[in-house]
C-alpha cells in the first residue's frame, strides 16, 4: 500500500492524560449503560473476559482525584502516526465526497492515540478492547500496540490490513452520523436481541466491514495506491478477527448466540461487497437475508 500518497488528516491527536478520571455517561458516575455493553461486545470480540475489564475500569474511575486528560497533535514524526494520519484523511476524502453528492456535509471524527489507557464519553477504557468508536463524543480511539497485536496474534499483516481497521471504526461514525446507530438502539430498547448470529450487534458490525470496503473502492479510485496482494490483507484481516476464528483460538469451540461481530466469512463477504459496489446502498446488513 502507498499509504504516502494520501492527504495527512489534521483531526489525528494524542492523548496525553494518563489514563483514568475521565467521565463516562451519567456525569462521571461510571460506565451508563452504552459503555457497558461497547466493553463486553469489545471484550467477547478480543477474547478477554468482559467482567475482568469492568473491575479494571471500575478502579480507574474511582481514582476521583487524577486529572482530567488532555490531548495534542500526534507526533508528525512517527510513522505509524503519519500512517494512521494519512488513513483517516482518505476516509475524510471518500466521505465527504459522498456526503456532497447527496448535499450533506461530512463532520469528520477525531481520532485519539492513546498509550494503555484513556477517558471517553463511553467512559474509560484500556488497550485490551482494542479500537473502537465512541458515539458520544465521535471519536475513533487507538493504541498503536494494537497493529503489533494484529501480526503476532492476529496473524494479519500489512499496511492495508491496518487501514481496514480504522476504516472498520469510521464506519462506525458514518452509521452514528447518518441514524443507524439511534435506530439499533431504539430496536434493542424494543427488546429486539443485540447477540447471537443474526443480532443488532453482528448486523451492524458487517456493515461498518461494508463501508470499510466501500472506502477502499473510492480510495483507490482517488490515489490509486493499492498494490498486490493489498485486498487480500485485508479480507484477511476480516477472516482472522471473525467471531467464530476469535473463539475457537479463545474457548476452542464456537458459540453463535454469543456471536456480536459476525463469522469470519460472513466480515469477508461484507468487506468484498462494499469493495466491489462502492456504494453504502449495497451494504444493508439488516434487511439483508443472509449476513
Amino acid at each position: 500500500m502507498l499509504w504516502r500518497k494520501g492527504r495527512a488528516s489534521d483531526n489525528v491527536v494524542q492523548d496525553t492524560g494518563g489514563g483514568g478520571g475521565g467521565r463516562g455517561f451519567g456525569g462521571g458516575r461510571g460506565l451508563g449503560l452504552g459503555g457497558i455493553i461497547l466493553v463486553v461486545i469489545v471484550g467477547l470480540l478480543f477474547g478477554k473476559d468482559p467482567g475482568q475489564i469492568l473491575q479494571m475500569l471500575g478502579t480507574m474511575e474511582g481514582d476521583q482525584g487524577a486529572p482530567a486528560q488532555q490531548q495534542s497533535s500526534a507526533p508528525v514524526d512517527n510513522e505509524q502516526s503519519q500512517f494512521v494520519r494519512s488513513v483517516l484523511g482518505s476516509t475524510e476524502d471518500v466521505w465527504g465526497q459522498m456526503f456532497k453528492a447527496s448535499g450533506q456535509q461530512y463532520p469528520a471524527p477525531t481520532l485519539v492515540l492513546f498509550n494503555g489507557s484513556v477517558s471517553s464519553a463511553c467512559g474509560a477504557a484500556s488497550a485490551a478492547m482494542g479500537p473502537f468508536y465512541c458515539p458520544g463524543d465521535r471519536k475513533v480511539y487507538l493504541d498503536l500496540t494494537f497493529f503489533q497485536e494484529m501480526q503476532t496474534r492476529f496473524h494479519a499483516a500489512g499496511d492495508f490490513a491496518r487501514a481496514y481497521v480504522i476504516a472498520h471504526e469510521v464506519g462506525h461514525h458514518v452509521q452514528n452520523i447518518i441514524g443507524i446507530m439511534d435506530q439499533v438502539e431504539q430496536a434493542a430498547r424494543r427488546g429486539t436481541p443485540m447477540q447471537g448470529a443474526e443480532g443488532l450487534s453482528v448486523r451492524q458490525e458487517l456493515q461498518a466491514d461494508c463501508f470499510a470496503g466501500v472506502w477502499a473502492n473510492h480510495s483507490q479510485q482517488q490515489l490509486n495506491w493499492l498494490q498486490a496482494g493489498d485486498i487480500e490483507a485485508a479480507l484477511n484481516a476480516a477472516n482472522q478477527i471473525g467471531d467464530d476464528a476469535l473463539q475457537k483460538q479463545s474457548r476452542g469451540y464456537v458459540v453463535p448466540d454469543s456471536f456480536t461481530h459476525g463469522s469470519s466469512a460472513e466480515r469477508v463477504r461484507w468487506f468484498r461487497t462494499g469493495f466491489t459496489a462502492g456504494n453504502i446502498k449495497s451494504c444493508d446488513t439488516f434487511g439483508a437475508a443472509q449476513q
